[in-house]
């Protein structure tokens, strides 16, 4: 099993989320992760928040990697959203986002924190793993993709 899937549990999965907006996105990120991590709503929204502050996480082709800091989280989480309808996300390409996998890490994260990005920014370079995420049926599904991908 790949970094990726293993700190992304099938119950952090949403397909086919209504988030209309990125406000609404991290609202309901927020929301995932308090109610399946025991993380405080309002902690996950303000980091996450914070970062995109700094500049879009957006990467391009319909993706964007939101990720923050979260004092006195222990290892790193991450959860994947579909959304039904693509919302702005300010990416460089001016595309639309679709497909977002959001990452939460301790505060003092460094080494760990570049690696797990830098896998994430590999899978979703890959237009075949886009369009299979795309087409996946479930949650399930696509906690299978994430599991089976081998990296270039």
């Amino acid at each position: 099993m790949n970094q990726i899937a293993s700190l992304l549990p099938a119950s952090n999965i949403l397909v086919d989320l209504a988030a209309g907006s990125k406000a609404g996105l991290f609202e309901a990120v927020g929301s995932l992760f308090e109610a399946n991590r025991g993380l405080a709503r309002s902690t996950v929204v303000g980091s996450l928040v914070a970062r995109e502050k700094l500049g879009s996480t957006g990467l391009g082709q319909g993706v964007a990697i939101p990720h923050g800091r979260i004092k006195g989280l222990a290892e790193a989480q991450g959860a994947f959203l579909r959304l039904a309808d693509p919302i702005a996300f300010d990416a460089p390409d001016g595309k639309p986002v679709a497909q977002v996998f959001v990452l939460l890490v301790p505060e003092q994260a460094t080494e760990k924190h570049l690696q797990l990005l830098s896998e994430l920014a590999q899978m979703f370079s890959d237009r075949g793993f886009r369009e299979r995420l795309s087409a996946a049926a479930d949650a399930d599904a696509v906690h299978a993709l994430f599991s089976e991908w081998k990296g270039a």
